[in-house]
């Protein structure tokens, strides 16, 4: 069961405030810390709910009393009541970048693209950047690497008019182990792969022991794949990872030809957590545009639009400077 948190004072819902790392009332700015508020008493506590949107499926978490909001994924403002979340995260790194410094960074990113449209720029636009707990695995690995390359060096001597070229072959073998730790895998069938992908690093050294208390105020959604499942995709990148380790320590030579690889991978501890994410889902002429940044180290990433009007706008205006700078040039040399 998921809980968010009644303010002692006034009674209002106490929201995660990631600069104090505390809870927070947003009407009478009453603070109350995590472990006093994960271990009081049940009056402060109310039930949340997962809600699956009818649209695209995805599976958020909201408060019993939302009668309406907006999926992140799809646009869609309806979202149906499922099911009680019951899967806990081993932990999770609570949101240390604030709404305002989201929305800050989002108006920022929009002006680097000088074709995108006002519209996402607007207000109402700019209002639905939503904070979301994103489900990911963290993969624990040790690898061994066995590996056999065929190498060269080469020599040039010369001898009066001629030039003599040798190349010594060396046969090379190395065995690798390597280490890695919670290297991680959004768990989210809703969550493009690549953008998670590219709003690493995390801070792991932040990770906390879950509590229901940093959920509120945040949405969040459960994982779409087991630990299991994920494995193929985790293990492909471990691999490439141990593979790079074991060829970069052959150096030194003019050529490496690796002519055998065994790479074995053991699978020593998968954890359920909970990252921060801030994100916008726009649609814009039939296309969906995504805004991701990280919520704990403010890295952002996404693609833009262009306006049509923007763009013919900038076609017209170059088209008519460079007849003026023609017609300028025709009469200073005619």
């Amino acid at each position: 069961m998921v809980l968010v948190y009644h303010c002692p004072n006034c009674g209002a819902n106490m929201v995660f405030d990631s600069e104090k790392q505390q809870l927070k009332c947003p009407h009478c700015d009453t603070v109350k810390c995590i472990e006093e508020a994960d271990t009081g008493v049940n009056d402060d506590k109310m039930e949340v709910k997962s809600y699956q949107c009818p649209t695209c499926g995805a599976e958020l978490l909201t408060d019993v009393n939302t009668t309406a909001t907006f999926c992140n994924y799809c646009g869609n403002s309806a979202l149906i009541e499922n099911r009680i979340l019951q899967d806990k995260p081993y932990a999770m790194i609570p949101f240390s970048i604030s709404k305002e410094e989201a929305k800050a960074a989002y108006l920022k990113w929009c002006k680097k693209g000088l074709l995108t449209p006002r519209s996402f720029t607007s207000q109402s636009t700019i209002e639905k950047i939503s904070g979301m707990y994103v489900p990911f695995w963290l993969y624990d690995y040790d690898t061994e690497v066995s590996l056999r390359a065929d190498c060269t060096r080469v020599r040039v001597e010369r001898h009066k008019d001629t030039e003599y070229v040798h190349t010594d072959h060396f046969d090379v073998y190395r065995e690798v182990k390597t280490t890695y730790r919670k290297v991680p895998a959004d768990a989210s069938k809703n969550m493009d792969d690549e953008i998670m992908d590219k709003l690493e690093p995390f801070n792991y050294g932040s990770l906390k022991q879950f509590q229901m208390p940093y959920l509120s105020g945040f949405l969040s959604e459960k994982y779409s794949y087991s630990s299991y499942e994920m494995k193929e995709r985790i293990e492909q990148r471990i691999q490439e990872y141990a593979s790079s380790a074991a060829r970069n320590t052959i150096s030194g030579y003019a050529t490496t030809t690796v002519v055998y690889e065994d790479v074995r991978l053991d699978n020593t501890s998968s954890k359920y957590v909970l990252l921060p994410v801030w994100l916008l889902n726009y649609r814009y002429l039939g296309k969906n545009f995504v805004f991701a940044m990280n919520g704990q180290t403010g890295k952002v990433v996404g693609d833009l639009p262009v306006s049509k009007k923007k763009a013919a706008g900038w076609f017209v205006a170059t088209v008519a400077i460079t007849f003026v700078l023609l017609r300028l040039l025709g009469n200073l040399f005619f």
